[in-house]
């Protein structure tokens, strides 16, 4: 399928042909296959799942909310719902007790009852408005830990700085009513994926490194968060052994939480869920599966795929590629952005550029 978007310039109409997904060109491990789940989800990013199996999408530049919904369980969506429009960047979202959580960039708001009006939204009460304005790094992602409580990131707002230490370059967490709101671990410069385990229920958090110190270094990390009150570095120390050039002189590396895995310099580790499911193969049981959206100032490109990360005992065991293709020739088609594991074992993969979401199951 070929789609078409007019734009208009200098009162002309011009066409520009968008391709489609090239599935054919993605490279999985034998016995996965990867098809759509949905398409024209224009800006896809975050995902999450309803009690009745509803998926929702979050957007970062096109405001709007959408609900996904596969009503005769052929893996496929069939119905795409507009939950909200006009929203300050909603890319996060997350679902609970009948609700659905949306993060714009200062406030959280809460739409009831959501999947028994999916054609008609209510409308949306605010949880908290509690978070700063700032837009660089703003966007969040979101989701409810083991203890009932919703973590939210705050990006650093900007590439390099010092900012406010319990206001930005955090993950916060507050209530299901707003209150209570705290910060949970700093020095991340950006996290925009996380997820816990789910024999210890610890967190596991992405982050973006810094830009222009060159392609390899810092490298993107993978960190795990023992507990609360961690500190990961920023922006004293990247990647767990870097000092930074400007504030580096300021602590040890040693005084802060290194990372568990270095992912590689600009790869964009964004959305990540530990596999939950059944129906993948043993070794792939509790593994994390991440979206690397894929790097944007790098000499040669460099992400572009979903990976795998094996956890044995706290620590990593195995780091894949699971996921590949999105890039020919230095040049990209696509680029995934967050993953959610599915109630019969399939992974869903977003991604924005393209303005699809994948399904991958295991059919060997």
């Amino acid at each position: 399928m070929i789609r078409y978007l007019v734009v208009l310039a200098s009162m002309c109409a011009t066409t520009i042909t968008i391709a489609a997904p090239q599935l054919e060109k993605l490279r999985l491990p034998p016995g996965f296959a990867i098809e759509v789940f949905a398409d024209g989800v224009r800006d896809a990013r975050s995902l999450a799942l309803g009690d009745k199996g509803t998926v929702f999408v979050g957007t970062r530049a096109r405001g709007a909310v959408y609900a996904l919904v596969d009503s005769n369980g052929d893996g496929k969506s069939d119905k795409t719902y507009t939950i909200a429009r006009g929203l300050n960047s909603p890319n996060g979202v997350a679902f609970r007790n009948g609700s659905l959580y949306v993060a714009e960039i200062s406030r959280i708001i809460r739409y009831d009852g959501i999947e028994d009006r999916l054609d008609d939204p209510p409308e949306p009460v605010t949880v908290s408005d509690a978070f700063p304005n700032d837009r660089h790094h703003g966007w969040k992602f979101i989701a409810f830990g083991p203890d009932g409580k919703l973590y939210v990131p705050v990006g650093a707002p900007c590439n390099i700085c010092a900012p406010d230490a319990d206001r930005y370059a955090v993950i916060m967490r507050v209530d299901s009513d707003g209150s209570n709101l705290e910060t949970f671990a700093r020095g991340i410069r950006n996290s925009v994926g996380f997820d816990w385990h789910p024999q210890t229920k610890e967190l596991w958090f992405n982050d973006h490194g810094r830009d222009w110190m060159g392609d390899d270094v810092p490298s993107d990390e993978l960190n795990h968060a023992t507990k609360a009150g961690l500190h990961f570095g920023y922006p004293y120390c990247h990647q767990g052994d870097t000092p930074d050039p400007e504030f580096g002189g300021k602590n040890d590396c040693r005084d802060f939480t290194p990372p568990v895995l270095k992912q590689g310099g600009h790869v964009a580790p964004n959305g990540m869920r530990f596999y939950t499911g059944t129906t993948f193969p043993e070794p792939y049981r509790n593994r994390i599966f991440i979206a690397q959206h894929g790097s944007w100032n790098r000499s040669k490109k460099n992400g572009y795929r979903v990976v795998s990360v094996e956890i044995t005992e706290g620590e990593v065991t195995k780091y894949e590629s699971f996921v590949e293709g999105w890039v020919q020739n230095e040049v990209s088609w696509g680029r995934p952005v967050d993953i959610l594991v599915m109630p019969d074992g399939a992974l869903l993969v977003s991604d924005d550029y393209l303005g699809v979401v994948y399904r991958i199951s295991y059919q060997g």
